[in-house]
């Protein structure tokens, strides 16, 4: 299937990101968010980005000025329907992810594929929700999608091979890389990253370390480029709970119980980065500790 247009749903961090990247690779993009306010920030940062990238001499002030123009946003859901592919870029709970797709069956074109950005939640079962689970998959960017190279493309039991090859095509467009990953809680990548995350929640919560040293042990120890907490921070806590939650609930085993700290955090409204306070306090000139 010939992909031209593509329909976001969600303009948050994740959302912003795919229609960046969609619109940089010549795709007309149809960015929806349930607030006119979300979507002008989203704008706004998707043309800061674009700037960073023309001053990093990655792209030109033309390739700029014309990615910018193919997106186009909206608060209505039928318009996102009549698009070839639409990407499901919500926050990260099934309830709210099951809504959007069942507002967007009576709008959609016949041939329209339905995608996913889940980074964890069951592709079959949002697929079954709707009226084409043969042209339903799992399309997982990684954050920031602009800088990161990877994409887990995840079958459902019904998923026909016409779909998984036209997003691969997608992907391969993009520039990027696909990782076939198989339908199971939290797939590939955050199936081994949160619970290493959670880990060391846990390793907070005992008293084995602080925040500084855990996130120094990691970066100086294994030569991650970021601590495990200042990453839960980036990611946002209440995702990787989420994340979590998926894999204690799918898998039946204790070793992903959530460890009750970052239930806490979250429980606070301390969410990471987009929220100011997380691990670290973002509200002065440099991170501070939260403990």
């Amino acid at each position: 299937m010939d992909i031209r247009t593509i329909g976001v749903v969600g303009a948050g961090q994740m959302g912003n990101g795919i229609a960046h990247v969609m619109a940089l690779a010549g795709y007309e993009v149809r960015l929806s968010d349930v607030s006119q306010e979300a979507l002008d920030k989203a704008i706004a940062l998707i043309g800061r980005n674009l700037d960073r990238q023309v001053s990093r001499e990655k792209i030109s002030q033309d390739e700029r000025d014309q990615a910018l123009g193919r997106i186009s946003v909206t608060l209505d859901i039928a318009a996102v329907g009549q698009t070839d592919l639409v990407i499901e870029a919500a926050t990260e709970q099934e309830t709210v992810k099951q809504k959007i797709f069942d507002s967007l069956a009576p709008h959609l074109l016949p041939n329209t594929i339905l995608t996913s950005n889940t980074s964890s939640i069951s592709i079959t079962r949002l697929a079954s929700r709707t009226d084409r689970p043969e042209k339903f998959l799992g399309f997982h960017f990684m954050n920031p999608v602009p800088l990161m190279q990877l994409v887990e493309l995840i079958r459902g039991i019904a998923t026909d091979k016409e779909t998984y090859e036209t997003c691969l095509g997608v992907v391969e467009r993009l520039g990027k890389t696909a990782a076939s990953a198989e339908d199971f809680p939290a797939f590939i990548v955050n199936r081994i990253l949160v619970p290493m995350i959670n880990e060391a929640v846990y390793t907070l919560y005992e008293g084995v370390g602080n925040v500084r040293s855990i996130d120094m042990a990691m970066k100086l120890g294994a030569n991650h480029p970021m601590g495990p907490l200042e990453l839960a921070d980036f990611i946002g806590l209440d995702t990787c709970l989420a994340i979590m939650n998926v894999l204690h609930d799918g898998l039946a085993d204790t070793k992903y119980r959530p460890c009750p700290l970052l239930t806490k955090y979250v429980e606070a409204g301390w969410l990471g980065r987009k929220t100011k306070r997380g691990f670290y306090d973002y509200r002065g000139d440099e991170p501070v500790p939260t403990r």
